[in-house]
C-alpha cells in the first residue's frame, strides 16, 4: 500500500484527533484549543490540495477493506470526492477562526469545538466515501455529531429545535438505510461508479429500480431541505453563527445533496435514471423547492430565518441542474454545490457579526448598520446581490450555465423557474440591503460592543472579506481551469455518462 492510497485516511484523521484532543483539553486552554484547531485545518486543507492536483494528473487514491460479509468499507478519491472535500476543507479553515472570535469568553468551548471538528471528520468521509454503505456510516456521524452544536447554548429554545433536529434527521437516515438494505438485496454492495451500475435494465428490475430511488431520496431529502422535508432547518437557527454555517454552507444540507447527486450519477446512471422517467419527477420536485423556499422568505422578519428558507430554495438548484441530464445543465447544477456554500457562509458570517458587534437579529433593526460596520455590509452585499444572480457574482455562473443547459435540454419552463426564483431573491434581499445602506439609524444598537480600530473583532471580519472576495472571483474566472465550474466541466467530462 502506498503513502497516496493513504491520503484519503490521514485527510479523515486530522480532524478526528483534533476532535480527541480538544475534548480532553481543560476548558480554560484557549490558546492551546485553537492552535490544535487551525494546525488540523491548515493540514487537512494541504492533504485535500495534495489530492486535489493528483487527481488533476489522473492519479487514484483510495483505500478498502471488507467490513462484514458482503460489504467493504471503502475510501476514495475522485473528481466529484474532491469537489466535495475541497469545498468542505476551505471553508472549515474559515469557520474555525471565526468561530474563535465568535465563542470567546463563552462556556464549553472544548464540548463545541470537539464536536465542531467531529462534523467536519463527518463530512470529509461522506466527500471521500466509495459506496453507499461507508456514505451511510458518515452520513449518521454527522447527524450525532451536529445535534450537540444546535443545542450548544442550552436553552429552551435550542433544546426544542435540537428535538426538531433529530426527528426530522434521524428518520431520514432509517429511511436512507432501508433504501441501501433493499438495494443490496438485488444488487450486491455497489461501489460508486461512472456511468452507475445499472445501463441496461431488465423489465422486471424496472418497478424494484424505482421504488428504491424514491426511498433513497426520500432519506437524502431530508439533510437536502427538499419540501416537505424541511421543517428542520428553519428551527434549527437558533444554533450560534458557525454553526448556522456550518449547516447552510458545508455541513448537513450539502451531504443530503450530495448524496443524491452519488445516487443518480453513480448508482443508477444519468442516462438510466432518465430513461426511467425517474429525473421529471425529482426536477418538479426541486422546482416547487426552490419557489417555495424563495416565497417563505420573503415573510421572515429574523435575519437568520429569511437566509434559512432562502437555503431551502438555492440548495434545489444543485438537484435541478443534474435532472436537466445535459453536460451543461449538470455543470449549473455541480458548481452551485460551492457557490452556493461561498455565498451563504458569507452571509450567515455576517448577520453573525451584527449579531455579535451591535445585537442586531431582526431585519427592522439594521437600519444604518452600513455606516456602522462598512466592510461586514460589503460582504453581506456582495453575497446577496450573488445570490440573486448578479453579473460577473457567482450565482450568475450557476444561473446562466442552467438557463443555457435547460434550452439545451429543450426543458424551457426551467427558465422560468430561474427567473422567477432570481425576483423572489431580490425581493427578500433588497430590501434588507436598503435598511444597511440607506436608512438613518433610528435608535441605539440593542447591544453595541467596541473592538478597537476595527468595525468588529478581526477574528470575525476576516472571514466574511475572504469569503466575499472567492464570490467575485468565482465569477470572474469562471472560465479558468482552476475556477470551481472549470473543476466541474472535468467532472462532468471524466465521470458523468454524457
Amino acid at each position: 500500500m502506498t503513502t497516496g492510497a493513504l491520503l484519503p485516511v490521514f485527510a479523515l484523521m486530522t480532524s478526528l484527533t483534533a476532535a480527541v484532543i480538544i475534548f480532553t483539553l481543560p476548558e480554560h486552554k484557549h490558546q492551546l484549543r485553537t492552535a490544535v484547531n487551525l494546525v488540523a485545518a491548515v493540514l487537512k486543507l494541504l492533504l485535500v490540495g495534495l489530492m486535489v492536483w493528483g487527481v488533476f494528473q489522473g492519479r487514484e487514491y483510495g483505500i478498502s477493506f471488507p467490513m462484514i460479509p458482503g460489504v467493504e468499507f471503502v475510501l476514495r478519491a475522485d473528481a466529484l470526492a474532491m469537489l466535495f472535500a475541497g469545498l468542505s476543507a476551505s471553508l472549515w479553515l474559515l469557520t474555525t477562526v471565526y468561530a474563535v472570535g465568535y465563542l470567546e469568553d463563552s462556556p464549553n468551548r472544548s464540548r463545541f469545538f470537539g464536536f465542531f471538528s467531529l462534523c467536519v471528520a463527518s463530512t470529509m468521509g461522506i466527500a471521500l466515501a466509495g459506496n453507499l454503505f461507508t456514505f451511510f456510516l458518515f452520513y449518521e456521524m454527522l447527524t450525532l455529531s451536529t445535534y450537540p452544536l444546535v443545542v450548544h447554548r442550552g436553552t429552551q429554545q435550542a433544546l426544542q429545535a435540537g428535538r426538531t433536529y433529530i426527528i426530522y434527521t434521524l428518520t431520514g437516515g432509517a429511511v436512507l438505510l432501508f433504501g441501501i438494505a433493499m438495494l443490496h438485496n438485488f444488487s450486491g454492495d455497489l461501489p460508486f461508479r461512472p456511468g452507475g451500475h445499472f445501463a441496461d435494465v431488465t423489465p422486471d428490475l424496472q418497478a424494484p429500480l424505482t421504488l428504491v430511488f424514491v426511498i433513497l431520496i426520500a432519506g437524502l431529502g431530508v439533510k437536502a431541505a427538499i419540501v416537505p422535508l424541511h421543517g428542520w432547518l428553519p428551527t434549527a437557527m437558533v444554533a450560534p453563527a458557525p454553526v448556522s454555517a456550518l449547516l447552510h454552507a458545508v455541513a448537513v444540507v450539502k451531504a443530503g445533496a450530495f448524496g443524491i447527486v452519488r445516487v443518480v450519477f453513480e448508482i443508477y446512471g444519468l442516462e438510466t435514471a432518465n430513461a426511467l422517467g425517474l429525473l421529471s419527477g425529482l426536477a418538479a420536485i426541486a422546482a416547487f423547492t426552490i419557489i417555495y423556499g424563495s416565497a417563505r422568505a420573503l415573510s421572515q422578519s429574523d435575519l437568520k430565518r429569511r437566509l434559512a428558507f432562502s437555503t431551502v430554495s438555492q440548495v434545489s438548484y444543485i438537484i435541478l441542474g443534474l435532472c436537466l441530464a445535459g453536460p451543461v445543465g449538470v455543470a449549473g447544477g455541480l458548481v452551485h454545490l460551492v457557490h452556493q456554500g461561498v455565498m451563504k457562509i458569507t452571509l450567515f458570517f455576517c448577520a453573525g457579526n451584527y449579531a455579535e458587534t451591535l445585537g442586531i437579529h431582526r431585519i427592522d433593526e439594521l437600519d444604518g448598520a452600513g455606516r456602522r460596520m462598512p466592510a461586514t455590509s460589503v460582504a453581506f452585499t456582495l453575497a446577496a446581490f450573488g445570490m440573486i444572480g448578479t453579473p460577473p457574482l457567482a450565482g450568475f455562473i450557476t444561473k446562466w450555465t442552467m438557463g443555457t443547459g435547460a434550452l439545451a435540454a429543450g426543458m424551457d419552463w426551467v427558465i422560468a423557474v430561474l427567473v422567477v426564483s432570481s425576483l423572489l431573491n431580490a425581493a427578500y434581499f433588497l430590501p434588507v440591503l436598503n435598511r444597511i445602506w440607506f436608512r438613518e439609524q433610528k435608535k441605539e444598537w440593542p447591544e453595541e460592543r467596541q473592538w478597537g480600530r476595527f468595525e468588529t473583532s478581526a477574528w470575525l471580519l476576516w472571514p466574511p472579506l475572504i469569503t466575499a472576495g472567492f464570490l467575485v472571483l468565482a465569477g470572474l474566472l469562471a472560465s479558468a481551469s482552476f475556477s470551481p465550474l472549470g473543476w466541474v466541466e472535468l467532472i462532468v467530462a471524466r465521470e458523468v455518462d454524457l
